[in-house]
């Protein structure tokens, strides 16, 4: 059913307002105000909305055709709409043939009277004596039609009898995940099941080369290694593996189609917050899993407002206040020292309910040990882009807030 005129203008509106928030944050490292991070969600909302909208007949076809209500199985109304009377189809207009003739009254079929009596039942019409079957044409292929009920009443069996018999159901979904993880357009399973692998070439350099990477790509070929070069023999290999193996691929599998990753573009609120109970149900340790806070990989992209919680958080306020008159640079390159071997995390990779590592006694570090030779920062006037921290005296005073300039690094070609 199309909009009406005061629907899309509420829809354009909303639009705007989403592109608007989004550009605005798209360049911001932190997390989103609460409110705003409620306002995209109610968006969101609201323009999905618009997108599910009932479906519309033409009024010609509404004239002739009909629905079947009925009562389900639990009591609910059924509606089926959309069903049309045979008698009530539109008549097939005939197609010109190479001469142009649609089949006129040049070519019309006329009845055929029996010589000697004039009855009528001894009419008989050449074009109904052609439709009817010849005992003599052999064995003909089923109609489509015929075909496409028989072969739903087949599916519905098959799903009740499968919904049945959980291993044998456990062992299709592994059948057709193995298709599309292992075997590209592969489409030998009747079982609609798809995953979705997202890469990380541009979301997180370097990525790809981490030792959790390499682990993850050892165990995807081992696994391409023990499976059969044909898909046509993938069910066969599957029922020979024991119960064990079976859970293992099942899990390797599942674990390609994961996606926590939060993208400004492509806000997934629900999506993340399954991403943290699963991260509880594994037990999730992002420290085990090779993450250090370096100053490519975060301190010298947050804020000194951020690089000092880190700081106070792991090591305690001593150690904060020794760093705190630092330089941006100075500061997230000392910070990454302190931080090194703590076991801190920023919010956005911890597993909830899963403790903190204990704040490490700072009281005996000197302050020679973090800065040689503390030169205090010129007073300055304070800026909000810098978090209510004084500016620089530099001729560009917006260093303070921007990314330490990291050197390049090859990244391996996937």
């Amino acid at each position: 059913m199309p909009l009406t005129a005061e629907e899309e203008a509420t829809r354009d509106a909303l639009q705007a307002e989403l592109d608007g928030i989004e550009a605005t944050y798209a360049e911001s490292a932190d997390d989103l105000p609460e409110d705003v991070d409620q306002r995209l969600s109610e968006i969101e909302a609201a323009l999905a909305a618009f997108e599910d909208r009932p479906v519309a007949y033409d009024p010609a076809e509404v004239e002739r055709a009909g629905a079947f209500v009925s009562i389900d199985r639990n009591g609910d109304l059924r509606v089926e709409r959309g069903y049309v009377r045979p008698e009530d189809e539109l008549p097939i207009v005939a197609e010109p043939d190479a001469d142009g003739d649609t089949g006129g009254d040049g070519d019309q079929q006329h009845p055929i009277i029996a010589p000697g009596t004039d009855d009528d039942d001894d009419v008989v019409n050449e074009a109904d004596a052609a439709t009817e079957p010849d005992e003599d044409e052999g064995l003909k292929p089923i109609p489509d039609r015929l075909m496409t009920e028989l072969t739903a009443h087949r599916t519905l069996a098959l799903r009740h009898a499968l919904g049945g018999q959980p291993d044998v159901a456990f062992l299709a979904a592994l059948h057709a995940l193995c298709l599309k993880a292992f075997y590209s357009y592969a489409l030998d399973t009747c079982l609609e099941i798809d995953i979705k692998s997202v890469g990380f070439h541009s979301q997180a350099p370097g990525l790809n080369d981490s030792r959790i990477a390499t682990e993850m790509t050892e165990r995807h070929q081992a696994w391409r290694t023990a499976l059969p070069k044909e898909a046509s023999d993938l069910w066969e290999a599957l029922t020979d593996f024991d119960t064990d193996s079976r859970q293992a691929l099942f899990a390797h599998c599942v674990s390609l189609s994961l996606n926590a990753m939060f993208e400004a573009y492509n806000r997934r609120p629900k999506a993340l917050a399954h991403a943290d109970r699963l991260a509880q149900a594994v037990d999730l340790d992002m420290v085990a899993a090779g993450w250090t806070p370096t100053v490519g990989g975060y301190l010298g992209r947050v804020t000194k407002a951020r690089i000092l919680g880190a700081v106070r958080e792991a090591n305690g306020e001593r150690a904060a206040q020794l760093i705190d008159h630092l330089k941006k640079v100075e500061m997230a390159e000392k910070a990454e020292a302190l931080l090194d071997g703590s076991g801190w995390l920023p919010e956005p990779l911890r597993t909830p309910g899963r403790a903190l590592p204990p704040v490490v006694d700072t009281a005996d570090i000197e302050a020679s040990a973090i800065d040689p030779d503390p030169t205090p920062e010129p007073a300055g006037e304070e800026t909000a882009a810098d978090g209510g921290e004084s500016a620089i005296d530099q001729p560009d005073a917006s260093v303070e807030d921007d990314s330490v300039e990291i050197e390049p690094h090859a990244i391996a070609a996937e």
